[in-house]
């Protein structure tokens, strides 16, 4: 180890590969030659950066302004989520949850963002609040009716708006900067692994909770699934970001491995299921609800596809993983274009419904990137093209979806007279 540090001390990309490989060692190795090296070019930000990493560790790092900062917001978010039951008689809309669950998360991930930045923007502040504002009076305005379509797809279509949203708020409103567009995906995957594993820790505490309270035949279901599970559920988003904030360690750890184990995976699974579907006697252009688990699942391929390419690209490559990733892009382009034909057809024999139009656009634009993704990983793994690449055609398409969201949400109920 002293050896390859003395040999490749001016190469900072062997040495970053060399300290992730083995960091015990390299800060071992470092610290003994560091005398005979003092001086020479970027000796000094590799001690500052080993002796920085040995003493901030997790005690060091928390602060009481930040934990305030969390619970304050958790209470905030908790208490919004709780209005139809805390005010019963003024708000009774059944739909409550389905046009207001969205905005509230969001809300307070975008509150906590705001207050945990170094300075706080007011333009910025006023851009967000008055987008807030707007979506939720223009959401409770629509009519709730449960056989009103284009409403339905209003309102499952406004979280992933203010997505969109909270998105500008990560970067810092910085739209030009397209690796802030990647570091924020890079947090969205992040942000599922640990969410995911919060949630299993509070499933285990629940049923542990009620078993114990149970024993001593004391009933707490209804008060604790509607207090503590409810603040709870709403609180999780806002918790991981801070632990992915203040210990980034941990998910740098877990969602690389997460991405490289399940993309082969979904890979495999995707294969068996193209060649099982003639086996069943499934058809898509014939059977609805066939088509609807379809394009969720096509969706959800989609995810990992983005969320394993930001991944990538903060850690060191695998040309295995390289490979999965391109075949994956194929077999997903290859079930969209089904899908794609199969409401094509359903147009053409059932005419424009508020469902087909926003299915159909849904399914252009998941199209297009995936040929984009698909070309950009054909020239990684076959003309030594960078990852990065990929990195970038992903950042320049996520501005589309943002239009496409937007436009459902305000557009499309109205398009259709809100039927």
């Amino acid at each position: 180890m002293k050896n390859k540090i003395l040999e490749n001390i001016d190469d900072p990309g062997y040495l970053e590969a060399l300290y992730r490989a083995d960091k015990k060692g390299f800060e071992k190795a470092f610290n003994e030659i560091y005398p005979e090296i003092a001086g020479r070019s970027g000796t000094d930000f590799w001690k500052i950066r080993l002796e920085f990493d040995k003493t901030s560790g997790i005690s060091a790092r928390i602060k009481k302004t930040d934990v305030l900062i969390l619970i304050i917001v958790c209470a905030i978010t908790g208490f919004l989520i709780k209005l139809p039951q805390l005010f019963d008689n003024l708000i009774r809309d059944s739909f409550f949850y389905e046009k207001n669950a969205g905005l509230i998360i969001f809300g307070g991930l975008s509150l906590y963002a705001f207050l945990t930045k170094e300075m706080i923007r007011i333009k910025q502040v006023l851009i967000s609040s008055s987008v807030f504002i707007i979506s939720a009076v223009y959401i409770n305005f629509l009519p709730s009716d449960k056989f009103s379509n284009s409403v339905i797809l209003a309102c499952i279509h406004l979280p992933f708006m203010i997505w969109c949203l909270y998105g500008l708020i990560f970067i810092d409103f910085d739209i030009r900067n397209k690796s802030r567009r990647i570091d924020y995906i890079r947090y969205n995957g992040d942000l599922a692994v640990l969410g995911a594993l919060i949630l299993i820790a509070g499933g285990i505490l629940t049923g542990l909770t009620l078993g114990l309270f149970t024993a001593i035949d004391l009933t707490i279901e209804r008060f604790y699934f509607n207090y503590i599970v409810v603040w709870g559920l709403v609180s999780v988003p806002v918790a991981a970001t801070y632990i992915i904030r203040k210990y980034p360690f941990i998910t740098k750890q877990v969602a690389p491995v997460i991405a490289n184990l399940f993309s082969p995976l979904v890979l495999i699974t995707l294969i068996v299921y193209l060649i099982v579907i003639p086996v069943f006697g499934k058809d898509p252009y014939n059977d609805r609800d066939y088509l609807i688990v379809f394009n969720l699942m096509l969706i959800g391929v989609m995810a990992i596809i983005i969320f394993s390419v930001s991944e990538m690209t903060a850690n060191r490559k695998y040309r295995f993983s390289e490979i999965t990733l391109f075949a994956l892009s194929v077999i997903a382009l290859i079930i969209d274009l089904v899908a794609l034909s199969a409401i094509l057809y359903r147009l053409g024999e059932f005419g424009f419904t508020p469902n087909r139009t926003a299915v159909l656009g849904s399914n252009l634009l998941i199209s297009g990137n995936l040929f984009l993704i698909m070309i950009d990983l054909y020239r990684v793994n076959f003309s030594g093209r960078d990852i990065k690449q990929v990195e970038l055609t992903i950042a320049r398409y996520l501005p589309v979806y943002a239009l496409w969201t937007v436009f459902v949400v305000f557009g499309l109920p109205w398009i259709f007279g809100l039927k």
